[in-house]
């Protein structure tokens, strides 16, 4: 089984009860946003955990050891990671001593897990693929998501997915999914899907409450929490430069992760650039909304 190493202040913080917050690192490397966007994301994430009094904890695998929790310098490594470990990728990165793996939201579950930490904040996850049919393709971050005791908490999945068939898939493993303050899964740059999330919770308590009384407990809650209104794109500019952009990623044989960096270079370039400032405020508010809910956890000893 894998064992993490606990940055000093982690572990501390895990022994002594307090609040935790992991963060994966794909995000902070330029394999998630462009520099030096990744640095101002970084930035801005550990200081909205530490603003609410939780500890943040970046997750990643450093010179064949996996990492939870990263000393102030050794970001600089983080930002410039070109290498992604998902979670099936850990044991490979550890035997052959990875210089760096960006961990993905399935790594960095597996590593919070193993930690003992209990909520997990992202930008948004991965999910079901629009061309499952065909492909068969279903991210790793369902599987994981069902399968480790945290709160992971995102601004819903992103938007070039099936948002209806990754709702599905998740009800079908008994995922509860909730809605921050809202009624609809947002689709990441945007408020709203269109699609109801099942559950609609108001308080960092209420959500705190679920986990602890989920009925497995191995199993995991998804909180997704829509982009700040003033920092939410437009519905019709992003839908169209997703068609757009999906249509030539099959014209021209990209798949599997490649689609992600692909698409989001895509929406880039139709939003003028807008689509970085927006990562960055629904990432930011993620962060919040996860330590609160961490600080809520750790008041019930939990």
């Amino acid at each position: 089984m894998i064992e993490p190493v606990l940055a000093p202040e982690v572990a501390a913080a895990l022994r002594d009860g307090r609040p935790v917050v992991a963060l994966e690192s794909t995000i902070f490397s330029h394999l998630g946003l462009p520099s030096p966007s990744n640095a101002e994301a970084l930035e801005r994430c550990l200081a909205a955990v530490e603003a609410k009094g939780a500890v943040p904890a970046v997750t990643a695998v450093l010179d064949g050891v996996p990492r939870v929790g990263i000393a102030a310098e050794e970001h600089g490594r983080i930002l410039g990671a070109g290498r992604k470990a998902a979670e099936r990728d850990l044991p490979v990165a550890i035997a052959q001593r990875w210089e760096f793996g960006a961990t993905t939201v399935s790594a960095a579950l597996a590593l919070a897990a193993a930690a003992g930490v209990s909520v997990f904040a992202t930008g948004g996850i991965g999910g079901v693929h629009r061309e499952v049919a065909e492909t068969g393709d279903v991210s790793a971050d369902l599987d994981a998501i069902a399968s480790y005791p945290l709160v992971t908490v995102c601004a819903g999945a992103k938007a070039f997915l099936d948002l209806a068939r990754t709702l599905e898939h998740l009800e079908t493993a008994g995922v509860p999914v909730l809605g921050w303050r809202h009624d609809d899964l947002p689709a990441f740059y945007t408020r709203s899907s269109g699609l109801r999330v099942p559950h609609r919770v108001e308080s960092a308590e209420e959500v705190a409450t679920v986990l602890a009384a989920r009925t497995r407990a191995e199993r995991g809650v998804l909180l997704t929490v829509p982009i700040p209104s003033e920092d939410e794109l437009d519905p019709a500019v992003i839908e169209a430069a997703l068609s757009g952009a999906l249509a030539d990623a099959a014209a021209e044989g990209v798949t599997g992760a490649a689609v992600t960096p692909f698409v989001l270079g895509r929406i880039g370039a139709a939003t003028d650039g807008d689509s970085v400032p927006a990562n960055l405020a629904l990432a930011e508010n993620n962060a919040v909304v996860a330590a609160e809910v961490a600080v809520a956890i750790s008041s019930r000893g939990g």
